[in-house]
């Protein structure tokens, strides 16, 4: 028994509380209360979530952008599309000589 933890289990009571007993205390009624140790799940499990869930909001993200362009494409070509034309004029400028 090295640890103060296992001689508090053990039964044990350490010199540092056994000094801060009042005298003529029955040690046998004497009970040590220590604190639990930190649990990890809980914000484990919520950082799973988020991630998770972040996760999932960008995958349907991506699906409805998928699907919104596959309809924009049906609907143009159903259509017959976009036309678009560039209309180029020379600007050729004409010397007058006389």
């Amino acid at each position: 028994m090295q640890l103060p933890e296992d001689q508090l289990r053990a039964g044990h009571i350490p010199a540092d509380l056994y000094r801060q007993i009042p005298p003529g205390t029955d040690l046998r009624s004497v009970v040590i209360v220590q604190q639990a140790p930190r649990s990890y799940k809980g914000p484990i499990v919520l950082t799973l979530v988020v991630v998770t869930g972040s996760v999932a909001v960008l995958l349907v993200v991506a699906y409805l952008v998928q699907v919104i362009a596959g309809a924009a494409v049906a609907v143009l070509s159903a259509t017959g599309g976009l036309s678009y034309t560039i209309n180029r004029t020379s600007k050729r400028k004409t010397s007058k000589s006389a």
